[in-house]
């Protein structure tokens, strides 16, 4: 674009004292029919998928009985050995299958120092229901506790509070 000069009437000394105004160039107006330019896709790379053994482990974790024919949804060795986990895992016990999802999953590295902190700092009532209410992989830190079954004194607000306890502690 074209700079304007324009001269004061009244200056007294002419050619340094000049103001220039200049123009901005404006951008075109956009047709409302008309659609911005896109810019350039980002290429993402391609996704990363997990490992055949957690797959196994999620599909049994979260649709028991549909996990083998969601597997079949793999190609054929990818298949076969995903189902060879299932079965691994199937085979468990409901308790180390347990701590197998919370490892792979989910617990905290330093749960087992926070759960054995919560204990320290609970009274004798909550500390009973906090350990009955653990898992058996969790029960293992205690080993001088015993499961008791509940007493008149584990109220409902003292179980609540031991499962949240116990939540907070392993998350």
């Amino acid at each position: 674009m074209e700079a304007t000069r324009i001269e004061r009437p009244g200056a007294k000394t002419p050619g340094p004292e000049k103001t220039v105004v200049g123009r901005v160039p404006r951008k075109p107006a956009l047709n409302p029919t008309t659609k911005p330019p896109c810019p350039e896709p980002v290429k993402s790379p391609p996704p990363r998928s997990l490992p055949l053994e957690r797959l196994a482990l999620v599909a049994l974790v979260f649709a028991r009985e549909r996990a083998e024919a969601l597997l079949d949804g793999l190609r054929g060795p990818e298949a076969r050995q995903a189902k060879n986990h299932l079965a691994g895992f199937a085979a468990l016990s409901s308790a180390r299958r347990q701590a197998r999802v919370a490892v792979e999953f989910g617990v905290r590295p330093d749960a087992a120092a926070r759960l054995r902190a919560v204990m320290e700092e609970s009274p004798e009532v909550l500390r009973r229901e906090i350990f009955r209410r653990l898992p058996p992989y969790h029960r293992s830190l205690f080993p001088e506790r015993q499961v008791e079954p509940p007493d008149a004194a584990a109220t409902p607000s003292v179980c609540a509070l031991a499962e949240r306890l116990i939540r907070e502690a392993t998350r």
